[in-house]
């Protein structure tokens, strides 16, 4: 385990816009609840609650990686309208103490949906 620091800040924080997740026409994700994670060397990554996620369109697969700064990661693939988005969301069940906001929060591959989408909240 490695904590975030000068040499490799990891910040998360709210963010204020409202953040939809879209494949194949459908909307997988919509929150205006969702918390930004910036890391060096990635772009910014929206991690979004569950309950604002089709949690019943996810199927969780047998894929997983490790961070050395946030820990175990399992993955999940969706379908709709024909198309498959292989483990295209992620989440960290059980994140390093120093990253425990992002527990109980899914993120998206952008290259792997249609689209993240930012938009003023309501």
């Amino acid at each position: 385990m490695e904590l975030p620091a000068p040499s490799h800040p990891i910040t998360v924080a709210r963010n204020a816009k409202r953040v939809r997740v879209v494949f194949a026409g459908e909307v997988i994700a919509d929150t205006t609840r969702a918390l930004t994670l910036n890391e060096t060397g990635y772009a910014p990554v929206h991690y979004i609650p569950r309950a604002d996620v089709a949690m019943s369109r996810l199927k969780p697969t047998a894929h997983a990686s490790h961070c050395p700064y946030k820990g175990d990661a399992n993955y999940f693939s969706f379908s709709a309208d024909g198309r498959t988005a292989d483990n295209a969301a992620w989440s960290y069940e059980q994140p390093f103490p120093a990253m425990a906001e992002i527990a109980g929060y899914l993120a998206f591959y952008p290259n792997r949906v249609d689209k993240i989408e930012e938009s003023p909240a309501r």
